[in-house]
């Protein structure tokens, strides 16, 4: 079978290229693809600023947003050939830690995690991958191939899980919401928002084009600058990991509100306020900074739940280009501006 392989370490390594059938390392339930989403994390694989191989092998299959269809549903039970699944990305590390033992994988407390397509074993960039029981999600026929965004949806999902969990600390009534970043992860946030009747502003660069109009199609306002905004935000769920949003998203959270960061990155800037500086508003204000990253079997059936529930029309919205596993090879080392980018393998 056909996967899209790198070395991890090398950049533009990216390839498409013939590799054995899933095995019983990945799990006994054998699943063919049928989409695989690409983002950010992938293109800087590929890129060879970060990645690590199975161990023993020189070469990672890509890919941690899936979406398949169960050929082989293994002697466990639990599911039936024809069923639509995604996996979870993240594996317990060996020990396990604290959080590990309890099936919060995704709080490890050591860093020996694993992740599929990611660190340490391959993904679901391929014709064919194996899954555990425990790590397959089943996705609604009614969602269909909408189901590749669960992945990301997830992320989302913990997000908001995060913001409730530290709001319920005290009296908890939150009106409006912040979403920095236009891509994949601040449209989702975004929806989850406007599904919860908040008050949701997203801060953009462009006003025009798809990601203008999924905004918009959300009921959403859009604004370029944050002192746009008519009102501090409650909750801000920050998506660009810019220096210089997350410290003018800082400066606007309502007292005893919530920021929760969930981009990776940078602007090059330095933020406005030093540390000591923001130190004191966060005590003065009661505010809380909290990140969030990766999502457990928990969150994408959260997700699952939001995708469902949301404007089909909307979300097929979010998918910009659909390539082959040929074109995908060439996309990865060229990059591009899609809102989202999937592979699909029928």
């Amino acid at each position: 079978m056909d996967a899209i392989t790198i070395e991890p370490g090398r950049s533009n390594s990216v390839r498409l290229e013939p590799v054995p059938e899933p095995g019983p390392e990945q799990g006994p339930i054998v699943v063919e693809s049928i989409a695989t989403g690409v983002c950010g994390t992938d293109a800087e694989i590929v890129a060879g600023e970060y990645g690590e191989a199975p161990e023993g092998e020189g070469r990672l299959v890509l890919g941690h947003e899936s979406l398949g269809r169960v050929v082989d549903p293994g002697p466990y039970g639990g599911f039936e050939v024809g069923d639509l699944v995604v996996g979870v990305v993240r594996r317990p590390d060996p020990v396990p830690c604290r959080s590990c033992a309890v099936g919060e994988s995704d709080m490890c407390r050591n860093g020996r995690f694993t992740e599929r397509g990611i660190k340490g074993r391959h993904g679901f960039m391929a014709e064919r991958w194996g899954i555990e029981p425990e790590h397959a999600v089943r996705v609604s026929p009614a969602l269909g191939a909408l189901g590749v965004l669960m992945e990301p949806a997830s992320v989302v999902a913990k997000a908001w899980e995060q913001v409730d969990r530290v709001g319920d600390r005290a009296f908890w009534e939150p009106r409006t919401v912040l979403v920095t970043g236009t891509g994949p992860i601040g449209l989702l946030a975004a929806l989850i928002g406007c599904q919860r009747g908040l008050d949701v502003v997203v801060l953009g660069r462009h006003d025009t084009g798809p990601k203008a109009d999924l905004v918009t199609g959300l009921g959403a306002r859009l604004v370029f600058d944050i002192d746009e905004l008519d009102d501090d935000p409650d909750v801000v769920v920050e998506a660009t990991g810019a220096g210089t949003v997350i410290a003018g998203a800082l400066d606007r959270v309502a007292p005893g509100g919530v920021v929760c960061l969930t981009g990776l990155g940078g602007d090059g800037h330095r933020p406005r306020s030093t540390l000591a500086e923001l130190a004191t508003q966060l005590v003065l204000d009661n505010t809380v900074v909290v990140g969030s990253v990766n999502a457990n079997r928990r969150h994408f059936v959260k997700a699952h739940d939001v995708l469902c529930a949301a404007d089909q029309d909307w979300l097929a919205g979010l998918i910009t280009r659909r390539m082959s596993p040929t074109e995908a090879v060439d996309a990865l080392r060229e990059g591009g501006d899609d809102v989202k980018a999937v592979v699909d393998w029928t």
